[in-house]
Protein backbone atom coordinates (compact mmCIF):
# COMPACT_ATOMS: atom_id res chain seq x y z
CA UNK A 1 0.00 0.00 0.00
CA UNK A 2 1.69 3.19 -1.22
CA UNK A 3 0.26 6.53 -0.08
CA UNK A 4 1.31 9.85 -1.61
CA UNK A 5 1.24 12.90 0.68
CA UNK A 6 0.77 16.16 -1.22
CA UNK A 7 0.21 19.78 -0.27
CA UNK A 8 1.17 23.35 -0.95
CA UNK A 9 4.33 24.73 0.60
CA UNK A 10 4.04 25.48 4.34
CA UNK A 11 0.96 23.28 4.74
CA UNK A 12 2.57 20.98 7.32
CA UNK A 13 2.81 18.11 4.85
CA UNK A 14 6.30 16.97 5.86
CA UNK A 15 5.46 17.49 9.54
CA UNK A 16 2.61 15.00 9.08
CA UNK A 17 5.00 12.63 7.29
CA UNK A 18 7.31 12.78 10.32
CA UNK A 19 4.39 12.08 12.67
CA UNK A 20 3.34 9.05 10.62
CA UNK A 21 6.76 7.48 10.10
CA UNK A 22 8.68 8.57 13.22
CA UNK A 23 11.30 10.13 10.95
CA UNK A 24 12.73 13.59 11.55
CA UNK A 25 12.95 15.21 8.13
CA UNK A 26 13.95 18.87 8.27
CA UNK A 27 10.78 20.86 7.52
CA UNK A 28 12.49 24.24 7.26
CA UNK A 29 14.47 23.52 4.11
CA UNK A 30 12.44 20.85 2.31
CA UNK A 31 9.72 22.92 0.67
CA UNK A 32 10.14 23.26 -3.05
CA UNK A 33 12.75 20.53 -3.47
CA UNK A 34 12.08 18.43 -6.56
CA UNK A 35 12.27 15.14 -4.67
CA UNK A 36 10.35 12.93 -2.28
CA UNK A 37 10.82 11.47 1.19
CA UNK A 38 9.84 7.82 1.60
CA UNK A 39 9.11 6.10 4.90
CA UNK A 40 7.42 2.97 6.19
CA UNK A 41 4.93 3.02 9.04
CA UNK A 42 3.46 0.11 10.96
CA UNK A 43 -0.33 0.04 11.19
CA UNK A 44 -1.47 0.05 14.85
CA UNK A 45 -3.90 -2.78 15.65
CA UNK A 46 -5.12 -3.57 19.15
CA UNK A 47 -6.07 -7.07 18.01
CA UNK A 48 -2.44 -7.88 17.23
CA UNK A 49 -1.45 -6.64 20.68
CA UNK A 50 -4.03 -8.96 22.28
CA UNK A 51 -2.94 -11.95 20.20
CA UNK A 52 0.69 -11.23 21.10
CA UNK A 53 -0.27 -11.22 24.76
CA UNK A 54 -1.92 -14.63 24.34
CA UNK A 55 0.73 -16.40 22.22
CA UNK A 56 3.88 -14.67 23.54
CA UNK A 57 5.56 -15.17 20.15
CA UNK A 58 9.21 -14.63 19.31
CA UNK A 59 8.15 -11.98 16.84
CA UNK A 60 5.23 -9.58 16.33
CA UNK A 61 4.67 -8.06 12.88
CA UNK A 62 2.14 -5.34 12.17
CA UNK A 63 0.93 -4.51 8.69
CA UNK A 64 2.92 -1.74 7.00
CA UNK A 65 2.11 1.29 4.86
CA UNK A 66 4.57 3.16 2.65
CA UNK A 67 4.20 6.95 2.76
CA UNK A 68 5.71 9.14 0.05
CA UNK A 69 6.13 12.80 1.01
CA UNK A 70 6.14 14.63 -2.32
CA UNK A 71 7.85 18.03 -2.56
CA UNK A 72 5.69 20.99 -1.54
CA UNK A 73 3.74 22.68 -4.32
CA UNK A 74 4.95 26.25 -4.82
CA UNK A 75 1.61 27.91 -5.55
CA UNK A 76 -2.10 27.35 -5.03
CA UNK A 77 -3.11 28.89 -8.33
CA UNK A 78 -4.51 26.26 -10.75
CA UNK A 79 -3.22 25.88 -14.28
CA UNK A 80 -0.05 27.93 -13.74
CA UNK A 81 2.71 25.66 -14.98
CA UNK A 82 5.42 27.98 -13.65
CA UNK A 83 4.11 28.10 -10.09
CA UNK A 84 1.50 25.32 -9.93
CA UNK A 85 2.32 21.63 -10.02
CA UNK A 86 5.17 20.75 -12.42
CA UNK A 87 4.70 17.62 -14.51
CA UNK A 88 7.48 15.81 -12.59
CA UNK A 89 5.56 16.25 -9.33
CA UNK A 90 2.30 15.19 -10.93
CA UNK A 91 4.06 12.04 -12.12
CA UNK A 92 5.23 11.28 -8.58
CA UNK A 93 1.71 11.77 -7.26
CA UNK A 94 0.29 9.40 -9.90
CA UNK A 95 2.71 6.66 -8.82
CA UNK A 96 0.73 5.96 -5.62
CA UNK A 97 -2.32 3.90 -4.71
CA UNK A 98 -4.07 6.90 -3.15
CA UNK A 99 -3.50 10.52 -2.16
CA UNK A 100 -3.45 12.32 1.18
CA UNK A 101 -3.90 16.05 0.56
CA UNK A 102 -2.68 18.17 3.49
CA UNK A 103 -4.47 21.52 3.60
CA UNK A 104 -3.30 24.36 5.79
CA UNK A 105 -5.88 25.40 8.37
CA UNK A 106 -3.57 27.21 10.81
CA UNK A 107 -2.46 30.84 11.00
CA UNK A 108 1.20 31.68 11.55
CA UNK A 109 2.58 35.12 10.68
CA UNK A 110 6.15 33.80 10.62
CA UNK A 111 5.25 31.10 8.05
CA UNK A 112 3.58 32.81 5.07
CA UNK A 113 1.09 30.95 2.91
CA UNK A 114 2.09 30.87 -0.80
CA UNK A 115 -1.28 32.39 -1.77
CA UNK A 116 -1.04 35.16 0.85
CA UNK A 117 -3.89 33.95 3.06
CA UNK A 118 -5.10 30.80 4.77
CA UNK A 119 -8.12 29.23 3.08
CA UNK A 120 -8.11 25.42 3.07
CA UNK A 121 -11.26 25.13 0.95
CA UNK A 122 -9.74 27.37 -1.72
CA UNK A 123 -6.51 25.38 -1.69
CA UNK A 124 -8.37 22.08 -2.08
CA UNK A 125 -10.40 23.48 -4.97
CA UNK A 126 -7.21 24.65 -6.69
CA UNK A 127 -5.43 21.36 -6.08
CA UNK A 128 -8.44 19.49 -7.49
CA UNK A 129 -8.37 21.71 -10.58
CA UNK A 130 -4.74 20.72 -11.12
CA UNK A 131 -5.67 17.04 -10.91
CA UNK A 132 -8.48 17.50 -13.44
CA UNK A 133 -6.21 19.44 -15.79
CA UNK A 134 -3.50 16.79 -15.56
CA UNK A 135 -5.93 13.94 -16.31
CA UNK A 136 -7.44 15.92 -19.18
CA UNK A 137 -4.02 16.56 -20.74
CA UNK A 138 -3.03 12.88 -20.53
CA UNK A 139 -6.38 11.78 -21.92
CA UNK A 140 -6.34 14.29 -24.79
CA UNK A 141 -2.74 13.45 -25.73
CA UNK A 142 -3.44 9.73 -25.89
CA UNK A 143 -6.62 10.26 -27.93
CA UNK A 144 -4.64 12.28 -30.49
CA UNK A 145 -1.99 9.56 -30.78
CA UNK A 146 -4.57 6.79 -31.15
CA UNK A 147 -6.54 8.80 -33.71
CA UNK A 148 -3.38 9.18 -35.79
CA UNK A 149 -2.51 5.49 -35.40
CA UNK A 150 -6.02 4.47 -36.53
CA UNK A 151 -4.98 5.05 -40.14
CA UNK A 152 -2.20 2.46 -39.86
CA UNK A 153 -2.65 -1.29 -40.48
CA UNK A 154 -1.35 -2.31 -37.04
CA UNK A 155 -4.21 -0.51 -35.23
CA UNK A 156 -5.86 -3.24 -33.13
CA UNK A 157 -9.32 -3.93 -31.73
CA UNK A 158 -7.88 -3.26 -28.28
CA UNK A 159 -6.70 0.15 -29.48
CA UNK A 160 -10.23 0.82 -30.70
CA UNK A 161 -11.69 -0.11 -27.31
CA UNK A 162 -9.14 2.07 -25.50
CA UNK A 163 -9.96 5.01 -27.74
CA UNK A 164 -13.68 4.66 -27.01
CA UNK A 165 -13.06 4.59 -23.25
CA UNK A 166 -10.77 7.63 -23.43
CA UNK A 167 -13.45 9.58 -25.28
CA UNK A 168 -15.80 8.80 -22.38
CA UNK A 169 -13.10 9.91 -19.94
CA UNK A 170 -12.54 13.17 -21.79
CA UNK A 171 -16.27 13.92 -21.92
CA UNK A 172 -16.45 13.56 -18.13
CA UNK A 173 -13.34 15.69 -17.57
CA UNK A 174 -14.76 18.37 -19.91
CA UNK A 175 -17.58 18.66 -17.35
CA UNK A 176 -14.93 18.98 -14.58
CA UNK A 177 -16.04 15.69 -13.06
CA UNK A 178 -13.56 13.13 -11.66
CA UNK A 179 -12.94 9.88 -13.50
CA UNK A 180 -13.97 7.87 -10.45
CA UNK A 181 -17.57 8.70 -11.54
CA UNK A 182 -17.01 6.59 -14.66
CA UNK A 183 -18.49 3.10 -14.47
CA UNK A 184 -16.08 0.66 -16.12
CA UNK A 185 -16.14 -3.08 -16.68
CA UNK A 186 -13.04 -4.95 -15.47
CA UNK A 187 -11.63 -5.18 -18.99
CA UNK A 188 -12.22 -1.46 -19.61
CA UNK A 189 -10.53 -0.56 -16.32
CA UNK A 190 -7.53 -2.69 -17.31
CA UNK A 191 -7.11 -0.83 -20.60
CA UNK A 192 -6.63 2.55 -18.90
CA UNK A 193 -5.04 1.45 -15.61
CA UNK A 194 -1.57 2.37 -16.78
CA UNK A 195 -2.43 6.06 -17.04
CA UNK A 196 -2.82 6.28 -13.24
CA UNK A 197 -5.39 9.06 -13.53
CA UNK A 198 -5.35 11.27 -10.42
CA UNK A 199 -9.11 11.75 -10.25
CA UNK A 200 -9.58 7.97 -10.15
CA UNK A 201 -7.54 7.62 -6.97
CA UNK A 202 -9.08 7.63 -3.48
CA UNK A 203 -8.45 10.94 -1.70
CA UNK A 204 -8.03 11.68 2.00
CA UNK A 205 -8.23 15.38 2.81
CA UNK A 206 -6.32 16.23 6.00
CA UNK A 207 -7.09 19.73 7.29
CA UNK A 208 -4.09 20.72 9.41
CA UNK A 209 -5.12 22.99 12.30
CA UNK A 210 -3.31 24.71 15.17
CA UNK A 211 -3.39 22.78 18.45
CA UNK A 212 -5.48 25.62 19.97
CA UNK A 213 -8.39 24.45 17.81
CA UNK A 214 -8.18 20.74 18.69
CA UNK A 215 -11.63 19.59 19.71
CA UNK A 216 -13.45 21.79 17.17
CA UNK A 217 -13.58 19.00 14.58
CA UNK A 218 -17.37 19.06 14.19
CA UNK A 219 -17.53 22.77 13.37
CA UNK A 220 -14.60 22.53 10.95
CA UNK A 221 -15.93 19.40 9.20
CA UNK A 222 -19.29 21.10 8.66
CA UNK A 223 -17.55 23.40 6.15
CA UNK A 224 -16.36 20.34 4.24
CA UNK A 225 -19.73 18.62 3.89
CA UNK A 226 -19.76 18.85 0.08
CA UNK A 227 -16.33 17.22 -0.20
CA UNK A 228 -17.17 14.53 2.37
CA UNK A 229 -20.26 13.57 0.36
CA UNK A 230 -18.21 12.75 -2.75
CA UNK A 231 -17.36 9.09 -3.50
CA UNK A 232 -13.92 7.79 -2.48
CA UNK A 233 -13.15 10.95 -0.46
CA UNK A 234 -12.84 11.40 3.29
CA UNK A 235 -12.02 14.52 5.31
CA UNK A 236 -10.25 14.44 8.67
CA UNK A 237 -8.92 17.10 11.03
CA UNK A 238 -5.34 16.82 12.26
CA UNK A 239 -2.77 18.90 14.14
CA UNK A 240 0.45 17.74 12.50
CA UNK A 241 2.78 19.82 14.66
CA UNK A 242 1.33 18.46 17.91
CA UNK A 243 1.34 14.90 16.56
CA UNK A 244 4.97 15.14 15.40
CA UNK A 245 6.02 16.45 18.82
CA UNK A 246 4.17 13.63 20.57
CA UNK A 247 5.92 11.10 18.31
CA UNK A 248 9.24 12.12 19.91
CA UNK A 249 8.05 11.41 23.49
CA UNK A 250 8.14 8.16 25.43
CA UNK A 251 4.84 6.27 25.80
CA UNK A 252 3.93 7.64 29.23
CA UNK A 253 4.64 11.26 28.31
CA UNK A 254 2.85 10.87 24.96
CA UNK A 255 -0.28 9.56 26.72
CA UNK A 256 -0.29 12.51 29.15
CA UNK A 257 0.24 15.05 26.34
CA UNK A 258 -2.59 13.56 24.31
CA UNK A 259 -4.93 13.77 27.26
CA UNK A 260 -4.00 17.41 27.85
CA UNK A 261 -4.67 18.28 24.21
CA UNK A 262 -7.83 16.18 23.95
CA UNK A 263 -6.45 13.88 21.24
CA UNK A 264 -8.29 10.57 21.51
CA UNK A 265 -6.41 8.55 18.88
CA UNK A 266 -2.83 8.91 17.53
CA UNK A 267 -2.69 10.20 13.97
CA UNK A 268 -0.84 7.14 12.53
CA UNK A 269 -3.81 4.94 13.41
CA UNK A 270 -6.38 7.45 12.15
CA UNK A 271 -4.65 7.98 8.81
CA UNK A 272 -4.00 4.27 8.27
CA UNK A 273 -7.61 3.35 9.09
CA UNK A 274 -8.90 5.96 6.63
CA UNK A 275 -6.52 4.71 3.93
CA UNK A 276 -7.69 1.14 4.46
CA UNK A 277 -11.35 2.22 4.13
CA UNK A 278 -10.75 4.28 1.00
CA UNK A 279 -8.65 1.61 -0.71
CA UNK A 280 -10.98 -1.19 0.38
CA UNK A 281 -8.39 -3.12 2.40
CA UNK A 282 -8.56 -5.06 5.64
CA UNK A 283 -6.35 -7.45 7.63
CA UNK A 284 -6.28 -11.12 8.53
CA UNK A 285 -3.92 -12.71 11.05
CA UNK A 286 -1.59 -15.67 11.31
CA UNK A 287 -0.62 -16.76 14.82
CA UNK A 288 1.76 -19.09 16.63
CA UNK A 289 4.72 -19.30 18.98
CA UNK A 290 7.12 -18.06 16.30
CA UNK A 291 5.16 -15.07 15.06
CA UNK A 292 1.88 -13.19 15.31
CA UNK A 293 1.36 -11.21 12.11
CA UNK A 294 -1.17 -9.02 10.30
CA UNK A 295 -1.56 -9.31 6.52
CA UNK A 296 -3.30 -6.64 4.44
CA UNK A 297 -5.55 -7.74 1.56
CA UNK A 298 -8.25 -6.13 -0.58
CA UNK A 299 -11.78 -6.72 0.68
CA UNK A 300 -13.21 -9.69 -1.25
CA UNK A 301 -9.94 -11.62 -1.51
CA UNK A 302 -10.42 -15.39 -1.46
CA UNK A 303 -8.50 -17.78 0.80
CA UNK A 304 -6.14 -19.00 -1.90
CA UNK A 305 -5.17 -15.48 -3.06
CA UNK A 306 -4.75 -14.38 0.56
CA UNK A 307 -2.34 -17.30 1.03
CA UNK A 308 -0.22 -15.78 -1.73
CA UNK A 309 0.39 -12.75 0.47
CA UNK A 310 2.19 -15.06 2.89
CA UNK A 311 4.08 -17.13 0.30
CA UNK A 312 3.44 -18.14 -3.31
CA UNK A 313 4.16 -21.79 -2.43
CA UNK A 314 1.23 -21.76 -0.01
CA UNK A 315 -1.02 -20.37 -2.74
CA UNK A 316 0.15 -22.96 -5.27
CA UNK A 317 -0.13 -25.87 -2.83
CA UNK A 318 -3.35 -24.72 -1.15
CA UNK A 319 -5.45 -27.54 0.34
CA UNK A 320 -7.66 -25.97 3.02
CA UNK A 321 -7.75 -22.98 5.33
CA UNK A 322 -8.55 -23.25 9.03
CA UNK A 323 -10.43 -20.08 9.93
CA UNK A 324 -11.77 -18.55 13.16
CA UNK A 325 -12.94 -15.02 13.88
CA UNK A 326 -10.85 -12.90 16.23
CA UNK A 327 -13.74 -12.46 18.68
CA UNK A 328 -14.45 -16.20 18.86
CA UNK A 329 -10.79 -16.97 19.43
CA UNK A 330 -10.41 -14.40 22.22
CA UNK A 331 -13.61 -15.69 23.86
CA UNK A 332 -12.31 -19.29 23.80
CA UNK A 333 -8.66 -18.55 24.52
CA UNK A 334 -7.10 -21.38 22.47
CA UNK A 335 -7.40 -22.83 18.99
CA UNK A 336 -8.18 -26.25 20.48
CA UNK A 337 -11.19 -24.83 22.31
CA UNK A 338 -12.28 -23.20 19.03
CA UNK A 339 -12.15 -26.64 17.39
CA UNK A 340 -14.23 -28.14 20.18
CA UNK A 341 -17.08 -25.63 19.87
CA UNK A 342 -16.96 -25.59 16.05
CA UNK A 343 -15.91 -21.96 15.68
CA UNK A 344 -12.70 -23.06 13.93
CA UNK A 345 -13.85 -23.98 10.42
CA UNK A 346 -12.31 -25.60 7.36
CA UNK A 347 -12.74 -23.45 4.24
CA UNK A 348 -11.90 -23.96 0.56
CA UNK A 349 -9.96 -21.83 -1.88
CA UNK A 350 -12.94 -19.65 -2.89
CA UNK A 351 -13.81 -18.68 0.69
CA UNK A 352 -13.71 -14.88 1.13
CA UNK A 353 -11.43 -13.96 4.01
CA UNK A 354 -13.04 -11.46 6.40
CA UNK A 355 -11.50 -8.66 8.45
CA UNK A 356 -9.80 -9.87 11.62
CA UNK A 357 -10.02 -13.58 10.89
CA UNK A 358 -7.24 -15.85 12.11
CA UNK A 359 -6.22 -18.18 9.29
CA UNK A 360 -3.98 -21.27 9.29
CA UNK A 361 -3.22 -22.82 5.92
CA UNK A 362 -2.87 -26.47 4.99
CA UNK A 363 -0.84 -26.86 1.81
CA UNK A 364 1.42 -29.25 -0.06
CA UNK A 365 4.25 -28.42 -2.47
Amino acid sequence: MKIGIVGFAQSGKTTLFNALTGMNIDTSSYSGQDSANIGMARVPDERIEKLTEIFQPKKKTLAAVEYVDIAGIASSEPGDRTSGIPSEQLGRIRNNDMIVAVLRGFENDTVPHPAGSVDALRDMSNLWSEFLLSDHAICEGRIERLAAAKKKPNFTDENEKELAILHRCKALLDEEKPLRHLELADEEARLIRGFQFLTQKPLLIAVNIDERHIGNDEAILAKWAEWSALPAIEVIIISAKAEAEIQQLDEEEATMFRQELGLTEPVPGRIAAACYRLLGYHSFFTVGEDEVRAWSIPVGTNARAAAGEIHKDIERGFIRAEVVTYDKFVANGTLNDCKKDGSLRLEGKEYIVKDGEIVHYRFSV
